[in-house]
């Protein structure tokens, strides 16, 4: 998951500083459940560019804290080690320099007693200076961002800690706090009408939590023709017709990237997926285990998802109509990131925040495309009808699936 710009919230001051210390301590321990249970070993791995070590992320989201709210609005506040900004910062040009991302699985130091001290160090800060200031609605805005900036880290910790197991030889068990593979309840397909409707975060005084990305701003209008969305996500078990039917062999049903993809990594089926004497396993956090036809195929990249939708006889929807379907109420969405035909680009009228938060959004429209809809991973209350998550075409790291229009 990407990184986003931020936008200030209009709730009262005097209620949202003790709710913002509240939720802080929720959220920074919330990152250390996640790893509770990595030996350290586990900590320093990168198998590949996309994925960061789980050390990586404890420090660089602490860095986040460090840099933008503490240097700059605590007094005297003395950074843990001068180091560490080089080490932690991820793209931030405006910030300084930084160590590459395919170089992160380097770095054995600093260890990850110090990573956890660092932790420690900041927290203590940051509870300090929390506890003694009232922050300006601008800096409010800023710590909120900081929240939803460990949030989404805490969904990439879980996704790269996935990978780095699930490529282990050994393909380890380990305990994580939530569900990876069940059934979902059947649900009716759900029909937009042709019509006009606004796209976008739309302000509303009577919800308390006003925050979005800068990149849901633009509130705009679209037309759309008359569309239904299936009510399921597509499940392992329509994924492995599709499997069977020899969709990995038919150039017909792919994008000519997706079929270059296909013949570069000699794809036959999702992440993760095993067939050992005849039948399919998978991975996960229990381990290597059956494929529950049941429950919704995930770890599917866009060129995947698109290739099933075509041999299926439909298509994916753009981001306009599943965001119009989640606003309606019908749609069940959060079980996997759900792949759209839409590139990720602007809406009409965006503008790119100053200084170092305005790195988050536009610099990465480009060759990329929209997911909707949270998964498994996603904290709890983290995602939103209109949240706009982004990824190139080929990715499948992340808890992704499929939905198709009807």
């Amino acid at each position: 998951m990407r990184y986003y710009g931020m936008i200030a919230t209009a709730i009262p001051q005097k209620i949202k500083t003790k709710s913002l210390a509240e939720q802080y301590g929720r959220v920074r321990a919330h990152s250390e459940t996640i790893c509770h249970h990595l030996e350290t070993e586990d900590y320093v791995v990168q198998p590949v560019a996309d994925v960061s070590p789980p050390k990586w992320h404890l420090g660089h989201t602490t860095w986040f804290w460090e840099t933008f709210i503490l240097q700059p609005h605590a007094a005297d506040y003395r950074v843990f080690h001068d180091d560490f900004s080089f080490v932690f910062n991820s793209y931030y040009e405006t910030v300084g320099r930084r160590v590459l991302r395919t170089d992160r699985g380097n770095l054995s130091r600093p260890t990850v007693t110090d990573v956890y001290r660092y932790r420690q160090y900041v927290d203590d800060a940051m509870r300090r200076f929390l506890a003694d200031s009232e922050p300006t609605p601008e800096l409010t805005a800023l710590i909120e961002l900081g929240l939803n900036h460990e949030q989404q880290h805490q969904e990439l910790l879980i996704s790269d800690i996935k990978y780095i197991l699930g490529h282990n030889p050994l393909l380890p068990a380990i305990v994580m706090p939530l569900t990876e593979y069940a059934p979902e309840p059947a649900t009716s397909a759900v029909s937009v009408r042709e019509g006009i409707y606004a796209i976008g975060f739309r302000e509303d005084e009577t919800t308390e939590n006003q925050f979005h990305f800068d990149n849901e701003e633009a509130l705009h209008k679209v037309y759309l023709n008359e569309v239904t969305l299936a009510g399921n996500l597509i499940t392992n078990a329509e994924y492995l017709q599709f499997m069977d039917a020899g969709g990995y062999h038919d150039f017909r049903l792919w994008l000519a990237d997706g079929w270059a993809w296909v013949n570069a990594t000699n794809a036959k089926a999702p992440l993760y997926w095993h067939k050992i004497d005849g039948q399919w396993h998978y991975y996960s956090f229990d381990g290597l285990v059956p494929v529950d036809p049941d429950a919704p195929v995930c770890h599917v990249c866009q060129f995947e998802a698109d290739a099933f939708a075509r041999w299926a006889g439909t298509r994916l929807p753009t981001e306009f109509e599943w965001e119009t379907a989640a606003k309606s109420g019908q749609l069940s969405w959060g079980r996997r990131w759900e792949w759209t035909n839409s590139a990720y680009l602007p809406y009409p009228g965006f503008v790119t925040a100053a200084g170092a938060v305005g790195e988050y959004n536009g610099k990465f429209m480009s060759n990329q495309l929209v997911l909707r809809g949270g998964s498994i991973a996603t904290p709890n209350s983290h995602s939103r009808a209109t949240y706009r998550n982004f990824f190139q075409p080929d990715k499948q790291w992340q808890f992704t699936g499929i939905r198709v229009v009807k």
